[in-house]
């Protein structure tokens, strides 16, 4: 029989059901992954008591016949969602021994379905970051390595922990969330699924916030098929969250099997960038070829305003983080550092403290562009230029159904190869932030290997709310790339 850690999130569904192995075996075995590959540091707090009560109460739902969508599926939590009872970082000292009174929806949604919770994972310290190297936690280690080379390598970030105990096997699954690239670069960098769904799609109640008009939660998962499934369940209304959209949650797993044959594809040409490496040129002339023979249409489309996309999201990001961490002050909860003095003396120690050098770079960065004189000059204006991002898509999609780009730049990168120039680091973003802008779903399939043995990802991207078409599409990709290499960390 396939190892528990090796089975998708799909067929230890099957296998749950038809009893062939319980939750509680399951739970055991991806606990004992997790211990053996500790030193990922895939994760920043384990649950393994909360994992055996859940495994145990899904394995007796179970028998009574009684099984939810999810029952006895063991997943990972990006630590940037609140969970009742267990420590809620964002990866930040100042955060770092927060244990909230309250449940984020998209963690509750995935308990009330049956999922176990495995624990929290490691990310970039408040999100912020592409390689998740920025946690006061330490860094997370990619599983992959490259040929001849045996230096770390960055999972990307932020949601980096998810990404990194997904590929490395430790869980079935696992949350994350997206602000400029966040599921889809992580994905790409360890050779997972990851689906930034349409802003709204999923509420971002009880999820710490970085950008609040950028964030969106979603899932990490081997398989396609298996970030449908998730999806599925992370998805729906929800009235405390005042951006989430009341929209049905269609049966993402059902469009899977209905083709892309007749689907119209977009090809940017703003996506070919001066200097972007032949591999991942050549892989997506390979995705464009695949879907031509798998019934699609190809069609150049043109997204002008894409080169501004980064500058744009580089303004408008910081500004909203810096107004939404400017809650972290020492007096209500986190961290507090108290050095005598009046009240700004403890806030600019508290948070001197409590933040790490990108963060404070961001809040900066965000409080520059919002204050007096430069608020026109910069913040007024990216919102404009974003506005034309979202026009630039809008009309795009009155030709095709779907985009597909590369989903990075590069593969996985040495860790500490590119900390010292942030803008750099920041150019890991290029392919996925303007999706973030326009509040549209994309999602990274693994597509191939590049020269060095890593793996390279492919971007799907969709209309507003058309998961499915992007869905049916990135299943098409996966079908065709066949991609089955294995990070050489891994439980099994």
């Amino acid at each position: 029989m396939t190892a528990p850690t090796d089975l998708t999130l799909a067929e230890a569904r099957a296998a749950l059901a038809a009893k062939r192995i319980s939750a509680k075996e399951l739970v055991e075995a991806h606990l004992a992954a997790i211990e053996k590959l500790k030193d990922l540091n895939a994760f920043i707090t384990v649950t393994p008591e909360r994992a055996l009560a859940d495994a145990a109460a899904a394995d007796a739902r179970i028998a009574k016949g009684e099984a939810r969508p999810l029952d006895g599926i063991p997943l990972a939590i990006k630590d940037l969602f609140c969970t009742t009872g267990i420590r809620s970082t964002a990866a930040s000292r100042i955060l770092g021994n927060f244990v909230p009174p309250y449940e984020s929806t998209v963690s509750a949604k995935l308990w009330a379905a049956g999922a176990v919770c495995l624990g929290k994972t490691n990310l970039d310290e408040f999100a912020m970051g592409s390689s998740n190297t920025t946690s006061a936690f330490g860094n997370v280690v990619n599983p992959w390595r490259r040929r001849g080379d045996n230096r770390d390598l960055v999972p990307g970030g932020s949601s980096g922990g998810s990404a990194a105990a997904v590929a490395a096997r430790l869980c079935l699954g696992a949350t994350a969330t997206d602000t400029g690239g966040s599921i889809r670069q992580p994905a790409a960098f360890t050779g997972t699924v990851g689906i930034k769904p349409t802003y709204g799609r999923c509420s971002r109640w009880g999820i710490v916030a970085f950008a609040s008009s950028l964030d969106q939660a979603g899932p990490i998962a081997r398989t396609v098929r298996d970030a449908a499934i998730l999806l599925r369940e992370m998805s729906g209304h929800d009235p405390k969250d005042s951006t989430s959209a009341d929209v049905a949650v269609p049966d993402f797993e059902a469009a899977l099997g209905q083709g892309v044959k007749g689907l119209r594809i977009g090809v940017p040409k703003e996506y070919r960038l001066d200097g972007m490496a032949p591999e991942i040129e050549a892989l997506w002339q390979q995705g464009i070829a695949w879907l031509k023979d798998a019934g699609a249409t190809i069609h150049d489309i043109s997204l002008p305003h894409t080169r501004y996309a980064l500058p744009t999201y580089y303004i408008v990001a910081p500004a909203e983080a810096s107004s939404n961490l400017a809650r972290y002050d020492g007096v209500r909860y986190g961290l507090r550092v108290e050095e005598g003095g009046d009240l700004d003396d403890l806030y600019e120690a508290t948070r001197g403290a409590g933040f790490g050098a990108e963060v404070r770079r961001r809040i900066l960065i965000g409080t520059y562009v919002l204050s007096a004189g430069y608020y026109d000059a910069y913040y007024l204006k990216a919102q404009k230029v974003r506005a034309l991002i979202q026009r630039d898509f809008d009309e795009a999609y009155k030709i095709v159904d779907a985009i597909l780009t590369p989903a990075t730049p590069s593969s996985a990168f040495a860790i500490g190869e590119k900390q010292d120039d942030p803008v750099t680091m920041y150019l890991n973003d290029v392919f996925t932030v303007p999706a973030n802008l326009a509040g549209l779903p994309g999602i990274s399939v693994p597509a191939g290997l590049d020269a060095s043995g890593l793996p390279l990802g492919l971007q799907v991207l969709g209309r507003a709310f058309d998961e499915e078409t992007v869905f049916r599409v990135a299943a098409a990709i996966e079908a065709a790339a066949g991609f089955d290499a294995l990070p050489q960390l891994r439980a099994a």
